[in-house]
C-alpha cells in the first residue's frame, strides 16, 4: 500500500457555482499549489485528492470540480452521489454569480444527501476595487440558511488552505462524533468508501458557525 493509500477517512467534497468563478484554480491552489490565469472550463467532471491531518488522523480529500455551464446539469446527480461536503463559490467581483447562488443551492438540496455540510466561498478578494458583493451580504445569506461562510483568493493563496481546512475538520467532527454515539470505536472506511454524514450534522454548521 503506497502512502497515497493510508488515510483514516475518505470524504468527497464538491465545488459547484457557476463558469469562471475560479473553482477549478480553487482547487489547483490547495491539491498542488498551481494557480493558472489562463485556465480554461472544465468540461464534464475532473477530481483530484489531498490529505490532511485533523485530530491525528489522516482525512484524504477527494475534491470533485465541474462546469458551470447549463450543458452540463445531466451529470448532476452522479456527480452529488456521496458527497459530504460542498464548497459553493462565487465571484466577489460579480454580483450576477451571487445571484444565482440561490439557484445552486436548491441544485444541491435537491441532489445531494441532506446532511451535507455546505460553505459558501466568496472568491477572487483579491479584486477589492472591483467589489460587487458586500461581505456583510454575503455572510448575513449564509447565516440564513446554514451555510459557513469565507472569501478567498485563489490567485494570492488567501483562505484558500484554511476554507478546504475547515469544511474536512466540520465534516470530521460530526463523523467521529456520530461514530462514538453508535459504538464507541472509529470509523475506519475500506479503500474508496465514503462515509455519510449522520442524521443530526445539521445542527453542527447552523447559523453559520463552522468549526
Amino acid at each position: 500500500m503506497s502512502k497515497d493509500d493510508e488515510y483514516d477517512y475518505l470524504f468527497k467534497v464538491v465545488l459547484i457555482g457557476d463558469s469562471g468563478v475560479g473553482k477549478s484554480n480553487l482547487v489547483s491552489r490547495f491539491t498542488r499549489n498551481e494557480f493558472n490565469l489562463e485556465s480554461k472550463s472544465t468540461i464534464g467532471v475532473e477530481f483530484t485528492t489531498r490529505s490532511i491531518q485533523v485530530d491525528s488522523k489522516t482525512i484524504k480529500a477527494q475534491i470533485w470540480d465541474t462546469a458551470g455551464q447549463e450543458r452540463y446539469r445531466a451529470i448532476t446527480s452522479a456527480y452529488y452521489r456521496g458527497a459530504v461536503g460542498a464548497l459553493l463559490v462565487y465571484d466577489i467581483a460579480k454580483h450576477q454569480t451571487y445571484e444565482n447562488v440561490s439557484r445552486w443551492l436548491k441544485e444541491l438540496r435537491d441532489h445531494a444527501d441532506t446532511n451535507i455540510v455546505i460553505m459558501l466561498v466568496g472568491n477572487k478578494s483579491d479584486l477589492r476595487h472591483l467589489r460587487a458583493v458586500p461581505t456583510d451580504e454575503a455572510k448575513q445569506f449564509a447565516a440564513e440558511n446554514g451555510l459557513s461562510f469565507i472569501e478567498t483568493s485563489a490567485l494570492d493563496s488567501s483562505n484558500v488552505e484554511l476554507s478546504f481546512q475547515r469544511i474536512l475538520t466540520e465534516i470530521y467532527r460530526i463523523v467521529s462524533n456520530k461514530a462514538l454515539e453508535n459504538s464507541g470505536d472509529v470509523i475506519r472506511p475500506t479503500g474508496g468508501e465514503t462515509i455519510n454524514v449522520s442524521p443530526n450534522s445539521g445542527d453542527a454548521n447552523a447559523a453559520g458557525k463552522c468549526c
